[in-house]
């Protein structure tokens, strides 16, 4: 087998459900008296006496309701896009609506935490989000470790969606609780030893920021046995290399009248908005925007009391304390953490060196990735930007057992996912004005893609053009007129870690990875087929989309046939399909070949293609040299990309016919005839395009607009 290519308004939380008829084990020295929990004030808390149940369920119906119409937008559990009845990619989100979304977070943190915050004199203890709502069945269990602050509201902005997909369970450290640190792992340690003991199979999720980060990682390493997943935001472990290690000095010597902590803290959390204003002025945006954010920004002044009552003197001196043996005691069991672990890293992090931070967590962790945000702060988590879901299903870190499975616990993207996916690509829909052409079952060519089956199991066989350019045009025009979402077979490589700076960032495969993607593999190869998917498979993999000077257009398929029987096994439809336009966007002039001559670059190639996994090892001829290099490219004036896919072959009732051997092997090279056909119509067609190069295209858009179909050569 081969590999796909290397390219590609918020509902207020209202309320919170507390142990009462629900215990959380752990939450107490005695685990088999679990602590009952609840909150002053009516308006923060679900009460679980008799009396007041039919108020607070009539409050949860109300709380649904209003949910509806963003839960229908935001749905990980439906397998169907129905996107295109909407025409909602066509839609741009208007600027002052996105402003008001991003001070959201921040603001219903602040207001939230007014109520928790008030002391009651209690221990630390868990509750779970109300508006988190139903979730997938067997959904793992995650477990919100807070900062300094300690309020467990971190998470205020991913409630929903990750209510969908997770058991959130959220520690709350109140502001005059003066738990150590030892004890803190203590507490969590109990939570999870009692979940694992009730639900082996299941994996179990610590999501913590900076002092929460060490937390996690102080569990991890002292449960090696049990599966944990970490996901550390900004984490404290660099503590010593901070400012705040000077800041408990500074505090104590200070006049009570002096609120040092307040300004700092405010600092932090409206940097963002600051942050904004200095966009906004760089890009040139309407002064009403501006005065909006400016605006946002004085109603988070407003919140300075809770800042000051979240950390008050007392309480910041105890957390400082804290982070320094929180740092110490997470740092010195880093060896014995062997959980996956997913580090997201702020650039901008006034508070932590988070960027360097990571960057060593990274190399020490063995099972770990990174996640770099460039212009992000301390608070990621509160940031409109981040979306934790859409971070987690990039990393390919969700799973609902012990063992991934990219079918079974795979996550649709959602339209919003895909909308940014489909931005971050326009530039290609813009220089190469993609045409995509199909066959209907009467052998008839047209301009769409009417040829193509909805029902699957359907498997797409073609070429991979240069550095895989054609594949984000492709599968985004599949979902787009289709409602299809095309799993493609992808190199190990963009699942896998690897040394820095030597391969691309993880990070930089995300986008194919949420849509989809998935290692190639025999098993995963039989789960898409079982589930009746859309799979895009090229043949040729790395050796085709890394191909050499002169080799434009030329198929490098295995001798062997890889793909039939198994497509035979399930009746799935093979589609032929072939592309043509790479040579007319760029042209090749520094390949493999001339990299090979020069020393300093063989001896790079020759560390990169040893660190990915190795394919096709009992390979002979050209497709066995699936070395991984960057060739050279120069740009070209831009001209066109044609998709055309060939009438589907039928495997249905030729499951016994096709175990032959030889018949197999002729129904393979049919297909390779097939694509190699679809790449010569393309090329010779093409010819006769009056819109082949950019400028009359642009001319044809500026006459009927720049969203008006341009058109092509006849069929």
């Amino acid at each position: 087998m081969a590999s796909a290519g290397s390219l590609l308004f918020p509902v207020k939380f209202s309320s919170i459900v507390c142990s009462g008829t629900k215990s959380f084990p752990g939450s107490s020295g005695n685990n088999s008296t679990p602590i009952s929990v609840s909150f002053s004030t009516q308006r923060l808390a679900v009460s679980t006496t008799e009396d007041q149940a039919p108020a607070a369920k009539k409050k949860i119906s109300e709380q649904r309701n209003f949910k509806k119409s963003v839960e229908e937008e935001e749905s990980v559990h439906t397998t169907s896009f129905p996107w295109e009845e909407r025409n909602w990619f066509y839609a741009e989100l208007d600027e002052v609506d996105r402003i008001e979304e991003r001070q959201t977070s921040v603001k219903d943190y602040l207001e939230q935490a007014k109520d928790l915050i008030r002391s009651d004199g209690g221990p630390p203890r868990w509750f779970s989000p109300l508006e988190c709502g139903s979730r997938l069945n067997d959904s793992p269990l995650l477990l919100f470790l807070p900062g300094i602050d300690g309020v467990g509201l971190g998470l205020v902005k991913h409630h929903q969606k990750l209510g969908k997909i997770f058991d959130i369970w959220c520690l709350h450290i109140p502001v005059e609780d003066r738990t150590s640190f030892v004890e803190l792992v203590k507490l969590v340690e109990r939570t999870i030893r009692s979940e694992h003991d009730r639900s082996p199979n299941r994996p179990i999720y610590l999501v913590g920021e900076n002092i929460g980060a060490c937390l996690a990682l102080s569990v991890a390493a002292l449960n090696p046995n049990i599966d944990l997943v970490l996901i550390l935001a900004n984490p404290a472990t660099s503590f010593s290399k901070s400012q705040l290690q000077f800041l408990t000095p500074l505090l104590e010597v200070m006049p009570e009248s002096v609120q040092l902590s307040l300004p700092y803290m405010l600092s932090l959390v409206t940097g963002d908005s600051l942050n904004m204003i200095k966009a906004s002025f760089e890009k040139g945006l309407p002064l009403q925007m501006v005065g909006q954010l400016t605006r946002g920004l004085d109603e988070l002044s407003s919140y300075l009391p809770v800042l000051t009552d979240i950390l008050p003197r007392e309480t910041l001196i105890w957390k400082v304390q804290m982070l320094r043996s929180a740092s110490a005691f997470a740092n010195s069991r880093l060896h014995a953490v062997k959980a996956e672990t997913l580090i997201l890293c702020s650039e901008k992090d006034l508070l932590l060196p988070s960027k360097e931070e990571g960057e060593r967590l990274y190399q020490i962790l063995p099972n770990s990735r990174i996640r770099n945000f460039e212009d992000s702060g301390h608070f990621i988590l509160l940031e409109y930007e981040t979306d934790l879901v859409t971070i987690i299903k990039g990393a390919i870190f969700y799973r609902r057992s012990k063992k991934p499975d990219y079918v079974s616990d795979f996550l649709p993207p959602t339209p919003t996912e895909f909308k940014k996916i489909l931005k971050s690509n326009e530039w290609i829909n813009v220089a190469a004005s993609p045409v995509m052409f199909s066959t209907l079952d009467d052998g008839k060519i047209v301009r769409s893609l009417a040829g193509i089956p909805s029902e699957g199991p359907v498997l797409y066989v073609g070429y991979h053009m240069l550095l895989g350019l054609e594949l984000a045009p492709l599968v985004s025009q599949l979902l787009i007129e289709r409602n299809i979402l095309a799993r493609g077979i992808a190199h190990p490589m963009m699942f896998m870690k690897v040394n820095k700076g030597s391969l691309p960032e993880f990070s930089h495969f995300e986008s194919m990875r949420i849509m989809g993607a998935v290692p190639v593999s025999g098993m995963n190869f039989y789960k898409l087929f079982s589930s009746k998917s859309h799979v895009l498979l090229y043949p040729g993999g790395m050796r085709e989309a890394l191909h050499r000077k002169g080799e434009e257009y030329k198929l490098f398929w295995p001798e062997q046939s890889e793909f039939v029987r198994m497509a035979a096994r399930f009746g799935a439809k093979i589609i032929p399909f072939g592309v043509v336009g790479e040579d007319d966007i760029g042209e090749l002039f520094f390949d493999y070949e001339d990299q090979m001559k020069i020393p300093y670059l063989k001896a790079q190639i020759e560390e990169l293609t040893n660190q990915v996994a190795k394919l096709r090892s009992d390979a002979t001829g050209e497709i066995a040299n699936q070395h991984v290099h960057l060739p050279g490219i120069l740009p070209k004036l831009p001209g066109r990309f044609y998709y055309y896919f060939g009438k589907p072959i039928e495997t249905e009732g030729r499951k016994k016919e096709l175990r032959d051997r030889e018949k197999s092997h002729q129904l393979y090279l049919h297909v390779k005839s097939e694509v190699e056909r679809c790449i010569a119509y393309l090329k010779e067609k093409r010819e006769k395009d009056p819109y082949r190069n950019l400028l009359p295209r642009l001319v044809y858009q500026a006459t009927h607009g720049f969203t008006s179909e341009v058109p092509t050569f006849e069929i």
